[in-house]
This record gives C-alpha cells, sequence and structure tokens, in this order.
C-alpha cells in the first residue's frame, strides 16, 4: 500500500477539525495505515496540498473536514491528473458540520470506519462537475442556497445541521429571487424570477435531500430551480425539500443534463460544495465530466 496523504482542516466543523487531530491519528495508526497529516492554514489551501500529494505520488490523498475541505482536495486533485485523465484515488474523513457528500458516497460516520477503508475500502470511479473554471464533486447552488450559507457563517454558537436550519429560516425573511434565464443541454430553456438553482452530483446540501435521486456515476448532473415565492410559500416548500418530496410541486423543474447554463442581468451568489465561490456571478456554464473521479468508498 502507498503513502496516504492526509490534508485536515483543522476549522471543519466550527474546529471540530483541530480537535479531532489526535484521534484521526490515533485510528489510521489502529488502522495500520501508513500515512503523513498536513492540516490546512486557509481558504483553498488544501488545493495546493492535494495537487502536491497528487504529483508526488501519496495514494490515497484524503480528505479529513466538510464538504468544503473535499471540494479543494478534489480540485487540487483533478488538476493534478491534467485534462481527460482520471484523478485520484481520493479518501474521506468526514468531519464537518453536514457532510453531505459522504451521505450519497456512503462513507461511514465513524471516524475508525472512515480509516479503515484507506486499507479495506474499494475504488469506485465517479463522475465530477464544472462550473466556470472550479471543479466540484456535490453540488453548485445559485440564490437562496448560497443565502444560506451566508447566513450560517454568522452563526457562532450552534453546531451540526442545526446551523443550517437556523441560516434557512433567517434567509426566508429577505430571499433573493433574481431574473435568471436558464438552459440545458436539450435545448429547453425558462426566463424568469428564481428562488433557487441547484446542479448536483450528489443527493443531499446542508441536510436538504434537493437532488434526491441523483447518482454520481451516470454521467450527469441532477438539477432543479424553484419559481420565486412568497415568504410563506417558501416556509410551507421547505419542509417538502428536508424529506426529498419536492419534486412534483408546481414551482419546481427539474431533470438531468450534461451541461446547463445560469446568466442573469443581477449578481448572483453560487455556492459550491458548500463554499461561498462568488457573490457577483453572471454567466455560469455547468457541465458534468463523467468518469473523472476514483473515490474508496
Amino acid at each position: 500500500m502507498a503513502r496516504a496523504k492526509v490534508i485536515l482542516n483543522p476549522y471543519a466543523g466550527r474546529w471540530k477539525g483541530q480537535r479531532s487531530v489526535p484521534a484521526v491519528e490515533a485510528a489510521l495508526k489502529e488502522a495500520g495505515v501508513d500515512f503523513d497529516l498536513v492540516c490546512t492554514a486557509g481558504p483553498d489551501h488544501a488545493i495546493a496540498l492535494a495537487r502536491e500529494a497528487a504529483l508526488e505520488g501519496y495514494s490515497p490523498v484524503v480528505a479529513a473536514g466538510g464538504d468544503g475541505t473535499i471540494g479543494e482536495v478534489v480540485n487540487g486533485l483533478m488538476q493534478a491528473a491534467g485534462s481527460d485523465q482520471v484523478a485520484g484515488p481520493l479518501a474521506i474523513i468526514p468531519l464537518g458540520s453536514a457532510n453531505d457528500f459522504t451521505q450519497t458516497l456512503g462513507t461511514p460516520a465513524s471516524l475508525q470506519e472512515a480509516c479503515q477503508l484507506l486499507r479495506t475500502g474499494q475504488v469506485r470511479t465517479i463522475d465530477v462537475g464544472r462550473v466556470n473554471e472550479r471543479y466540484f464533486i456535490n453540488d453548485v447552488g445559485v440564490g437562496f442556497e448560497p443565502q444560506v450559507t451566508l447566513e450560517s457563517r454568522k452563526i457562532k454558537r450552534l453546531r451540526g445541521k442545526l446551523i443550517y436550519l437556523v441560516a434557512v429560516l433567517r434567509a426566508v425573511r429577505d430571499p433573493l429571487q433574481a431574473h435568471m434565464t436558464i438552459e440545458w443541454d436539450d435545448g429547453q430553456g425558462v426566463s424568469k424570477p428564481i428562488l433557487m438553482v441547484s446542479v448536483a452530483n450528489g443527493r443531499c446540501t446542508g441536510g436538504f435531500w434537493l437532488t434526491p435521486y441523483a447518482e454520481l456515476d451516470d454521467g450527469e448532473l441532477d438539477f432543479i430551480f424553484a419559481d420565486a415565492m412568497s415568504r410563506l410559500q417558501i416556509l410551507l416548500f421547505l419542509p417538502k425539500v428536508m424529506r426529498g418530496t419536492h419534486l412534483d410541486e408546481d414551482p419546481v423543474t427539474h431533470g438531468r443534463t450534461r451541461r446547463i447554463v445560469i446568466t442573469s442581468d443581477d449578481p448572483l451568489p453560487v455556492v459550491a460544495d458548500g463554499e461561498i465561490m462568488t457573490t457577483a456571478a453572471h454567466r455560469l456554464e455547468i457541465e458534468a465530466l463523467p468518469s473523472r473521479m476514483q473515490v474508496l468508498c
């Protein structure tokens, strides 16, 4: 077995990552994993660390953190692999607040079991998404979802998925509902005020099952968008999103696509794998990159 590179985000899970370093090291040693562990020092640091680790021959490269950490490691691995090559293998030790992507992948929540997968896990090849020049592994959200992410950053005393529930309620007070033009690859399109758009490889984001039937290896991305709504309509709509029963509601359009383009004259906030990518996008080109990432699961 090659040596693993563990890239740990100390801020993951509101400093759960930092508190977990001794336990992660102990669990890896107990599992018999040969590893080097490094902590990230700030935003996008995991991208550089993962790129270097892949080029230096570490295998697997391990994202120890939440969805944002996983997304950064994916970007580093894709950069190292280059055009049209399969990246990875990637392994995950979930330490985040929501751990959305691992719910689709099936990574164990137990630290010991997740570390054991570095030795016993099977390699699975899955799709990756790209939004403009950035890669993503779970989802891209436009409109309401990044509003919720921005609100969640203001919440200091809560932990886990409760952060996102409170952030949702705060975002409902003044939801951004920009006029967007959305076109996808079978020639369909709309142009109207939109509450939210989610384009996803995974099924869950922030504990909400926005794209409950998404598959990681079908060569396509699932998408949904919801028309503009009143505050009361949003409040009635959200419980259905939490259960994943919202797809047949009147305000929702959903489907699968290889490519989707979103444009707006208004500045759009965008979140990719749980991290704010920008707050002022005007054009987003999103595409599926089939079978581009090896993961251990």
